[in-house]
């Protein structure tokens, strides 16, 4: 399996998510200045709003020709794609909406937030003062369900039947959902992903920073980065965990093979629509990629791609034959005409099967 670039282009700042559109030859994107609709042919995008800080994701409602976007401010907004214009705009969080989805019958909008602070001489998190996740109609933004988490949640996710979610924290935590009911039904923790500061300072950082279900939605792979000594160093290895999901007995069935990661956190996860491989993406600190498929079968690596960028999303398109991922290259200061340079990137790329 090989990756060819096919397209390479920028937006005016940073793509913190996206979310294909339709057959996948546009996406909506979530970006520090606002919410954008993307040409990926034409290379081309337009601005449709922004919130009062900065979009952390982005997703369309087809069946109701909505684009829906979630940020910092704690709000969710609709648009109405025909005619790019505000439908409504609702606050969900006191604090940042840090991941949103939608689910796949298009029924429910799900966002996880929290903040990170100390709740004991241990440094251990304090409890919530808000409901770290919320389920609201994705629609009409009537609320749902409120569900309790540790925060701070970083991470959230639909089952591919609609029937659950998932969220995971920055202690490692997955706690996963009825939909319908509201009621827990399974989750697992692991400490490989959260690293606790004893050289430049006390504290907890990282986290599981992205999730999917398997495509028979019995097992759940997350991703974020190993643990480190020094957090603030971002050298921890290029991780992802694969473990079912069931209380009764969670496991976990694989993650990043020996020899085949570097350093840096990963932030982005994607299945393929034939179920068989999946990709991840994130930073580079150290290594030779940023960007790699793996088989979901076997957990084998079988190709890489070093972008030179933060990748924040991928997707695979539905007919599976390409692979977009889009992020952001450093922050730029102003250039000598006084004006910040673009640096928001997309990139596509064609996947060919080796012979």
């Amino acid at each position: 399996m090989t990756l060819t670039r096919v397209t390479d282009f920028k937006l005016p700042t940073a793509i913190l998510g996206a979310s294909l559109i339709g057959d996948g030859g546009s996406l909506v994107a979530a970006c520090f200045d606002g919410v954008y609709l993307v040409d990926l042919d034409a290379k081309d995008y337009q601005r449709l709003g922004q919130h009062d800080s900065y979009v952390s994701s982005a997703a369309e409602l087809p069946a109701h020709g909505m684009v829906l976007s979630a940020g910092y401010d704690g709000t969710v907004q609709w648009f109405d794609r025909e005619s790019q214009r505000s439908l409504r705009k609702q606050k969900i969080h006191d604090f940042w909406s840090w991941d949103m989805a939608v689910a796949p019958d298009q029924s429910l909008l799900a966002s996880v937030t929290g903040q990170y602070l100390a709740g004991g001489y241990k440094y251990e998190p304090a409890p919530e003062r808000e409901p770290s996740v919320r389920l609201i109609n994705a629609e009409s933004g009537e609320p749902v369900h409120d569900l309790s988490h540790v925060p701070s949640v970083q991470a959230v996710a639909f089952s591919h039947d609609s029937r659950l979610v998932a969220a995971g924290n920055l202690m490692g935590e997955v706690r996963v959902w009825d939909c319908q009911t509201g009621d827990r039904v399974g989750g697992f923790t692991t400490p490989d992903f959260t690293s606790w500061g004893i050289i430049k300072s006390h504290c907890y950082l990282g986290g599981i920073f992205a999730m999917r279900f398997t495509p028979d939605d019995q097992a759940l792979i997350v991703c974020g980065m190993g643990e480190m000594r020094d957090p603030m160093a971002g050298n921890g290895r290029q991780l992802w965990q694969k473990w079912s999901w069931d209380d009764a007995n969670p496991e976990k069935l694989d993650e990043t093979h020996a020899g085949e990661s570097g350093e840096g956190l990963m932030e982005a996860l994607a299945i393929a629509p034939d179920g068989e491989s999946f990709a991840m993406g994130g930073r580079l600190r150290g290594g030779e990629w940023n960007v790699a498929l793996f088989d979901l079968a076997s957990g084998r690596r079988l190709t890489t791609l070093k972008t030179g960028y933060r990748v924040t999303e991928l997707a695979f398109t539905p007919d599976g034959t390409r692979l977009i991922a889009v992020g952001g290259q450093g922050q730029p200061g102003r250039n000598d005409a006084g004006e910040f340079p673009h640096f928001g990137r997309v990139e596509v790329y064609d996947l060919v099967a080796a012979e």
